[in-house]
């Protein structure tokens, strides 16, 4: 008999916790495993041995059914960079103490390219002290720019809410006579698959977003505002998606930086509202979408829900197959009818590796997205939820406070 260990890292989504369901459900299943504890903020908690058994939390099938379509992190997140095991033995050392303490066989992390990264170390580190001790990466971020996997869970019900919310932006905008310009900033620090998934619009027959700008493309103020021009001349109200991480002047967005280099950005809506209000003089705004696009679980892509929980419990069973240094990952089959498969990638070849938006997605003049991109996206958005309510708001599971301290 064994236990098994899992825990939560980098930015939330509204998928996270269905994977947290995914590794549980499975494990349940499995004789040879016997505690399943959840590690509290990521990494964090093996370090420091701050461990919770999930067992004595989710007792019924409606929890376990809650957690699912709860956003965010359960368990709390980190986004704590492990330094080179070669350099620095010591925080290692703490999560073996812990590891060895608690008879844990198995560790799942749930995250991004950072994440990634740990799970790399760690599965490296245990190799050479002869550890046996299984790593697993199960993949999440909004962002979609995990290499190998097809996609990443969470990205599917971001782009929904994304698409939904630019969807509204249009209809609110088009009922005034004067005309006018919306500027919404999406997510996306390097990588501007959230911001050209707004253009599954164009599917049902929407003009907008008119213009979408991602990191991906050269991006120039001079142009920018002839694109505006241009749309104006043809539409009353102009919606441009916009990607947080285009390319702009030094000190318009902040400076600071996370553990892993990785700078934290926002502003670049409110920066081009300004330039079109000097420059062009028409009603102007712009909307930051910020944290609702990735917790957004009232509009959550069933598609996306489903296939979490999945990789969730894929990543089990790769665990108990003997594999380690190993991230879960999606391989497309076909967009249609949209098919799937589970496999596993090495660790080494996924963290803080990106994968950038393919050039082909993007039209000629880097202010668009092309229609040949839509059958990428279109099946991972597909499918509703009915999320379970109380006075007539949305029910999330929580994890009591004072355990999470």
């Amino acid at each position: 008999m064994m236990n098994i260990a899992v825990a939560q890292s980098g930015g939330p989504t509204c998928a996270i916790n269905a994977s947290l369901v995914g590794v549980f459900r499975e494990s349940l299943k499995e004789p040879s495993i016997d505690a399943i504890f959840g590690s509290i903020n990521g990494i964090e908690g093996i370090i420091e041995n701050h461990l919770v058994d999930l067992k004595s939390m989710l007792l019924t099938n409606e929890d376990i059914e809650l957690l699912k379509q709860t956003p965010s992190t359960v368990l709390g997140s980190c986004r704590y960079k492990l330094p080179d095991w070669r350099e620095n033995e010591d925080v290692y050392k703490k999560i073996v103490s812990t590891l060895k303490q608690r008879n844990i066989g198995a560790f799942f992390y749930i995250g991004g390219n950072d994440s990634m990264d740990t799970v790399n170390k760690l599965s490296e580190y245990f190799a050479t002290i002869d550890l046996d001790v299984k790593i697993i990466g199960i993949p999440k971020t909004i962002d979609n720019d995990l290499c190998i996997t097809d996609h990443t869970p969470g990205f599917g019900s971001a782009a929904k809410y994304v698409a939904t919310t630019m969807h509204e932006i249009t209809r609110d905008s088009t009922v005034y006579s004067m005309p006018s310009v919306t500027v919404v900033e999406v997510m996306g620090r390097n990588a501007g698959w959230l911001t050209a998934s707004s253009a599954v619009l164009h599917a049902i027959g929407e003009t907008a977003p008119h213009l979408i700008y991602v990191p991906e493309a050269d991006f120039s103020l001079e142009n920018f505002l002839k694109d505006i021009r241009q749309e104006m001349s043809k539409h009353k109200a102009v919606i441009v998606a916009v990607s947080e991480g285009i390319e702009v002047p030094e000190g318009v967005q902040s400076g600071v930086v996370d553990n892993f280099g990785h700078k934290y950005l926002s502003g670049i809506g409110k920066y081009l509202e300004d330039v079109i209000r000097h420059e062009i003089g028409c009603k102007v705004r712009s909307v930051e979408l910020n944290v609702m696009q990735r917790c957004s679980s009232h509009l959550a892509s069933k598609t996306d829900i489903e296939e979490s929980e999945s990789i969730g419990a894929e990543g089990v069973k790769c665990a108990l197959s003997g594999q380690s240094g190993k991230v879960m990952v999606f391989r497309r089959i076909s967009d249609m009818p949209y098919t799937v498969v589970i496999e596993h990638a090495e660790a080494y070849e996924i963290a803080n590796n990106e994968k950038k938006l393919p050039k082909e997605y993007i039209n000629s003049a880097g202010n668009n997205i092309r229609n040949f991109a839509l059958p990428y996206f279109l099946p991972l958005i597909q499918g509703e939820l009915s999320p379970m309510m109380s006075q007539g708001i949305p029910k999330h599971f929580a994890i009591h406070e004072s355990v999470l301290k």
